[in-house]
């Protein structure tokens, strides 16, 4: 049974095939790539490669993550045209991940933890914490730039 993300997926792809728009059909049938290796990895574990909701969701934000580390070194490579091809995957690709939130609910949601785990400022366990509350709904850099600034580090 395929997650409802991943039919939408398959959707948007076969539309944009249809409508000959191949800088987005490179883009999903690249997404429909990680997705279909995810599940041939979940199977080789589990014998079961149907993935949930939140495993094609994760499929999705580690494959953002590329698109962003390729255009930094893109930019600092002076290589702007292939930083503008990661810039048109990267909004593609953002399409079907949840809205990120912005610095001031991260902070929020870091002072919550750090208050919660008292006296005992590590990084570490306090970035854990931070990320299963946020998982998914912020860029993991900006939550552990945000940490280090509580922590003062």
């Amino acid at each position: 049974m395929d997650s409802e993300l991943k039919k939408k997926i398959t959707k948007d792809l076969e539309q944009s095939f249809k409508s000959r728009h191949t800088s987005r059909v490179e883009t999903l049938r690249m997404l429909m790539a990680a997705v279909h290796n995810k599940e041939i990895e979940k199977k080789g574990k589990l014998n079961n490669s149907d993935l949930s909701e939140e495993e094609v969701l994760e499929v999705i934000a580690k494959e953002a993550k590329k698109r962003k580390e390729a255009i930094e070194l893109y930019i600092k490579g002076n290589r702007k045209d292939l930083a503008e091809k990661e810039k048109g995957e990267l909004k593609i690709l953002e399409e079907y991940l949840p809205v990120q939130i912005g610095e001031a609910e991260v902070r929020k949601v870091v002072k919550e933890v750090l208050n919660g785990l008292g006296a005992v400022q590590d990084f570490g366990k306090a970035m854990g914490e931070v990320m299963k509350k946020l998982k998914g709904k912020a860029d993991a850099k900006l939550i552990s730039d945000v940490l280090k600034k509580e922590l003062g580090q």
